[in-house]
Protein backbone atom coordinates (compact mmCIF):
# COMPACT_ATOMS: atom_id res chain seq x y z
CA UNK A 1 0.00 0.00 0.00
CA UNK A 2 1.38 3.18 -0.75
CA UNK A 3 2.43 6.18 1.96
CA UNK A 4 2.52 9.37 0.74
CA UNK A 5 2.31 12.17 3.42
CA UNK A 6 0.94 15.17 2.57
CA UNK A 7 2.29 18.56 4.22
CA UNK A 8 -0.98 18.29 6.41
CA UNK A 9 0.05 15.19 7.51
CA UNK A 10 3.38 15.67 8.72
CA UNK A 11 4.43 14.22 11.77
CA UNK A 12 3.88 16.31 14.89
CA UNK A 13 4.57 16.18 18.72
CA UNK A 14 2.64 12.87 19.70
CA UNK A 15 1.67 13.87 23.07
CA UNK A 16 -0.57 16.92 22.65
CA UNK A 17 -2.40 15.04 19.63
CA UNK A 18 -2.87 12.23 21.25
CA UNK A 19 -4.47 13.63 24.11
CA UNK A 20 -6.92 15.38 21.81
CA UNK A 21 -8.00 12.77 20.21
CA UNK A 22 -9.08 11.04 23.72
CA UNK A 23 -10.77 14.16 24.42
CA UNK A 24 -12.45 14.05 21.07
CA UNK A 25 -13.65 10.88 21.10
CA UNK A 26 -14.97 10.70 24.58
CA UNK A 27 -16.43 13.43 23.89
CA UNK A 28 -18.37 11.78 20.73
CA UNK A 29 -18.13 8.52 19.14
CA UNK A 30 -15.25 6.78 21.35
CA UNK A 31 -17.68 7.14 24.49
CA UNK A 32 -20.79 5.99 22.20
CA UNK A 33 -18.55 2.71 21.40
CA UNK A 34 -17.78 2.06 25.23
CA UNK A 35 -21.79 2.36 25.80
CA UNK A 36 -21.91 -0.16 22.99
CA UNK A 37 -20.20 -2.52 24.04
CA UNK A 38 -21.57 -2.88 27.59
CA UNK A 39 -25.21 -2.64 25.89
CA UNK A 40 -23.90 -5.96 23.47
CA UNK A 41 -22.43 -7.62 26.90
CA UNK A 42 -25.91 -6.86 28.98
CA UNK A 43 -27.96 -8.28 25.85
CA UNK A 44 -25.97 -11.59 25.41
CA UNK A 45 -26.13 -12.23 28.74
CA UNK A 46 -30.18 -12.01 29.02
CA UNK A 47 -32.09 -15.03 28.39
CA UNK A 48 -32.40 -15.68 24.74
CA UNK A 49 -29.19 -14.03 24.15
CA UNK A 50 -28.74 -11.38 21.29
CA UNK A 51 -31.69 -13.50 19.39
CA UNK A 52 -33.87 -12.44 21.14
CA UNK A 53 -33.47 -8.57 21.67
CA UNK A 54 -33.84 -5.54 19.68
CA UNK A 55 -32.24 -2.50 18.75
CA UNK A 56 -34.31 0.63 18.07
CA UNK A 57 -32.19 3.48 15.91
CA UNK A 58 -34.53 6.00 15.98
CA UNK A 59 -36.57 5.67 19.20
CA UNK A 60 -39.67 8.14 20.20
CA UNK A 61 -38.73 10.74 22.10
CA UNK A 62 -42.24 11.45 23.84
CA UNK A 63 -46.05 10.50 23.60
CA UNK A 64 -47.05 14.54 22.79
CA UNK A 65 -46.07 15.20 18.78
CA UNK A 66 -44.62 18.80 19.59
CA UNK A 67 -42.44 17.57 22.11
CA UNK A 68 -40.99 14.52 20.41
CA UNK A 69 -40.49 16.16 17.22
CA UNK A 70 -38.40 19.11 19.10
CA UNK A 71 -36.19 16.79 21.13
CA UNK A 72 -35.79 14.72 17.55
CA UNK A 73 -34.54 17.90 15.70
CA UNK A 74 -32.02 18.73 18.90
CA UNK A 75 -30.56 15.79 19.14
CA UNK A 76 -29.97 15.88 15.24
CA UNK A 77 -28.29 19.37 16.05
CA UNK A 78 -26.44 18.72 18.95
CA UNK A 79 -24.83 15.26 17.84
CA UNK A 80 -23.06 17.81 14.82
CA UNK A 81 -21.20 19.57 17.39
CA UNK A 82 -18.40 17.15 17.58
CA UNK A 83 -18.32 17.71 14.31
CA UNK A 84 -17.71 21.83 14.47
CA UNK A 85 -15.27 20.83 16.98
CA UNK A 86 -12.83 18.55 15.27
CA UNK A 87 -13.17 21.17 11.79
CA UNK A 88 -12.22 23.85 14.39
CA UNK A 89 -9.20 21.69 15.86
CA UNK A 90 -7.73 20.92 12.31
CA UNK A 91 -7.94 24.39 11.37
CA UNK A 92 -5.35 25.29 13.58
CA UNK A 93 -2.91 23.52 11.97
CA UNK A 94 -0.56 25.25 10.16
CA UNK A 95 -1.46 24.70 6.96
CA UNK A 96 -2.66 27.37 4.39
CA UNK A 97 -5.64 25.13 2.65
CA UNK A 98 -8.52 25.44 4.14
CA UNK A 99 -10.05 22.46 6.89
CA UNK A 100 -12.87 21.33 4.13
CA UNK A 101 -10.66 21.06 1.01
CA UNK A 102 -7.90 19.53 3.07
CA UNK A 103 -10.70 16.66 4.19
CA UNK A 104 -12.38 16.32 0.93
CA UNK A 105 -15.87 18.26 2.22
CA UNK A 106 -15.91 21.01 -0.75
CA UNK A 107 -17.63 21.11 -4.10
CA UNK A 108 -14.59 21.35 -6.07
CA UNK A 109 -15.45 17.84 -7.58
CA UNK A 110 -19.06 17.16 -6.73
CA UNK A 111 -19.92 15.01 -9.86
CA UNK A 112 -16.99 12.90 -8.74
CA UNK A 113 -18.13 12.65 -4.98
CA UNK A 114 -21.99 12.18 -6.22
CA UNK A 115 -21.00 9.34 -8.52
CA UNK A 116 -18.34 7.69 -6.08
CA UNK A 117 -20.90 7.90 -3.35
CA UNK A 118 -23.41 6.12 -5.06
CA UNK A 119 -21.05 3.67 -6.35
CA UNK A 120 -19.81 3.14 -2.72
CA UNK A 121 -23.33 2.75 -1.72
CA UNK A 122 -23.81 -0.25 -4.13
CA UNK A 123 -20.31 -2.13 -2.80
CA UNK A 124 -21.59 -1.94 1.07
CA UNK A 125 -25.25 -1.46 1.01
CA UNK A 126 -25.56 -5.26 -0.15
CA UNK A 127 -22.80 -7.22 1.72
CA UNK A 128 -23.90 -5.52 4.62
CA UNK A 129 -27.28 -6.94 4.36
CA UNK A 130 -25.98 -10.38 4.21
CA UNK A 131 -24.38 -9.75 7.62
CA UNK A 132 -26.97 -8.56 9.41
CA UNK A 133 -29.32 -11.83 8.14
CA UNK A 134 -26.19 -14.18 8.66
CA UNK A 135 -25.89 -12.56 12.30
CA UNK A 136 -29.92 -12.81 13.01
CA UNK A 137 -29.48 -16.50 11.44
CA UNK A 138 -26.28 -17.41 13.76
CA UNK A 139 -27.90 -15.64 16.82
CA UNK A 140 -25.26 -12.86 17.02
CA UNK A 141 -27.51 -9.97 15.78
CA UNK A 142 -30.26 -8.28 17.34
CA UNK A 143 -33.25 -7.42 15.38
CA UNK A 144 -32.52 -3.89 14.81
CA UNK A 145 -35.76 -1.73 14.35
CA UNK A 146 -34.03 1.19 12.29
CA UNK A 147 -37.85 3.62 12.55
CA UNK A 148 -39.72 5.30 15.63
CA UNK A 149 -42.97 3.20 16.65
CA UNK A 150 -45.08 6.14 16.39
CA UNK A 151 -45.65 8.01 13.12
CA UNK A 152 -46.26 11.73 12.21
CA UNK A 153 -46.08 13.89 8.59
CA UNK A 154 -42.58 14.47 9.75
CA UNK A 155 -41.14 11.47 10.77
CA UNK A 156 -39.77 10.92 7.15
CA UNK A 157 -37.95 14.55 6.88
CA UNK A 158 -36.67 13.50 10.11
CA UNK A 159 -35.65 10.41 9.58
CA UNK A 160 -33.59 11.61 6.51
CA UNK A 161 -32.23 14.76 8.93
CA UNK A 162 -30.82 11.77 10.78
CA UNK A 163 -29.40 9.80 8.01
CA UNK A 164 -27.09 13.16 7.11
CA UNK A 165 -26.18 13.60 10.41
CA UNK A 166 -24.74 10.27 11.38
CA UNK A 167 -23.09 10.17 7.81
CA UNK A 168 -21.71 13.51 8.57
CA UNK A 169 -20.91 12.86 12.16
CA UNK A 170 -19.62 9.14 11.55
CA UNK A 171 -17.55 10.03 8.40
CA UNK A 172 -16.10 13.37 9.42
CA UNK A 173 -14.56 12.32 13.18
CA UNK A 174 -13.49 9.15 12.17
CA UNK A 175 -12.14 8.92 8.59
CA UNK A 176 -11.42 12.66 7.98
CA UNK A 177 -10.23 13.49 11.46
CA UNK A 178 -9.02 10.48 13.16
CA UNK A 179 -7.08 9.61 10.23
CA UNK A 180 -5.77 12.73 9.66
CA UNK A 181 -4.26 12.67 13.23
CA UNK A 182 -3.33 9.56 13.46
CA UNK A 183 -0.94 10.36 10.40
CA UNK A 184 -0.10 13.09 11.40
CA UNK A 185 1.51 11.12 15.27
CA UNK A 186 3.71 8.87 12.26
CA UNK A 187 1.25 5.94 12.30
CA UNK A 188 1.39 3.79 8.73
CA UNK A 189 -1.29 3.73 7.11
CA UNK A 190 -2.67 0.48 7.55
CA UNK A 191 -2.75 1.15 11.69
CA UNK A 192 -4.78 3.91 10.69
CA UNK A 193 -7.31 2.58 8.30
CA UNK A 194 -7.62 -1.02 10.69
CA UNK A 195 -7.99 1.88 13.95
CA UNK A 196 -10.44 3.73 12.20
CA UNK A 197 -12.65 0.71 11.44
CA UNK A 198 -12.21 -0.88 14.94
CA UNK A 199 -14.26 2.68 16.38
CA UNK A 200 -16.68 2.53 13.45
CA UNK A 201 -17.56 -1.07 14.55
CA UNK A 202 -16.89 -0.16 18.16
CA UNK A 203 -20.24 2.28 18.70
CA UNK A 204 -22.59 -0.67 16.70
CA UNK A 205 -22.09 -2.89 19.19
CA UNK A 206 -25.43 -2.50 20.80
CA UNK A 207 -26.93 -3.98 17.39
CA UNK A 208 -24.53 -7.29 17.95
CA UNK A 209 -21.69 -8.77 16.60
CA UNK A 210 -22.90 -8.89 13.07
CA UNK A 211 -23.45 -5.44 12.51
CA UNK A 212 -20.02 -4.62 14.37
CA UNK A 213 -17.78 -6.78 11.77
CA UNK A 214 -19.95 -5.38 8.84
CA UNK A 215 -19.15 -2.00 10.01
CA UNK A 216 -15.09 -2.80 10.48
CA UNK A 217 -15.11 -4.36 6.66
CA UNK A 218 -16.99 -1.09 6.22
CA UNK A 219 -14.62 1.01 7.94
CA UNK A 220 -11.69 -0.72 5.87
CA UNK A 221 -13.01 0.01 2.69
CA UNK A 222 -13.88 4.01 3.51
CA UNK A 223 -10.47 4.39 5.27
CA UNK A 224 -8.66 3.01 2.34
CA UNK A 225 -10.90 5.51 0.05
CA UNK A 226 -9.83 8.45 2.33
CA UNK A 227 -5.96 7.54 2.35
CA UNK A 228 -6.62 7.25 -1.62
CA UNK A 229 -8.73 10.18 -2.50
CA UNK A 230 -8.68 12.72 0.44
CA UNK A 231 -12.38 13.27 0.27
CA UNK A 232 -14.90 12.76 2.86
CA UNK A 233 -17.69 13.76 0.55
CA UNK A 234 -17.78 10.59 -1.27
CA UNK A 235 -18.39 8.77 2.26
CA UNK A 236 -20.91 11.21 3.19
CA UNK A 237 -22.84 10.31 0.28
CA UNK A 238 -22.34 6.67 0.85
CA UNK A 239 -23.58 6.70 4.39
CA UNK A 240 -26.23 9.16 3.60
CA UNK A 241 -28.15 6.80 1.23
CA UNK A 242 -27.34 3.36 3.50
CA UNK A 243 -29.13 5.12 6.48
CA UNK A 244 -32.10 6.47 4.30
CA UNK A 245 -32.48 3.34 2.60
CA UNK A 246 -32.59 1.35 6.42
CA UNK A 247 -34.80 4.34 8.16
CA UNK A 248 -36.99 5.42 5.28
CA UNK A 249 -37.42 1.87 3.60
CA UNK A 250 -37.81 0.05 7.32
CA UNK A 251 -40.98 2.66 7.86
CA UNK A 252 -42.40 2.23 4.33
CA UNK A 253 -42.06 -1.44 3.64
CA UNK A 254 -41.45 -3.35 6.68
CA UNK A 255 -45.28 -4.76 7.81
CA UNK A 256 -45.47 -5.44 4.06
CA UNK A 257 -42.71 -7.70 3.87
CA UNK A 258 -43.38 -9.39 7.30
CA UNK A 259 -40.93 -7.14 9.29
CA UNK A 260 -43.17 -5.94 12.10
Amino acid sequence: MADPVSPEDAPRDRRPLGLEIWIVLGLSLGASGVYALVSLIRKATLPGGLRDQTATLNSTQDDRQVFDFIYQVLGIGFALVPVALVLYLLSLDPVREPVTRRLGLDRARWRFDALSGFGLFALIGIPGLAFYFAGRALGITAEIIPSPDIEYWWTIPVLILAAVQNAVLEEVVVVGYLMTRLRQMSWGVPATIVAAAALRASYHLYQGVGPGIGNFVMGLVFGYWFHRTRRVMPLVVAHTLLDVVAFVGYLLFAESLGLK
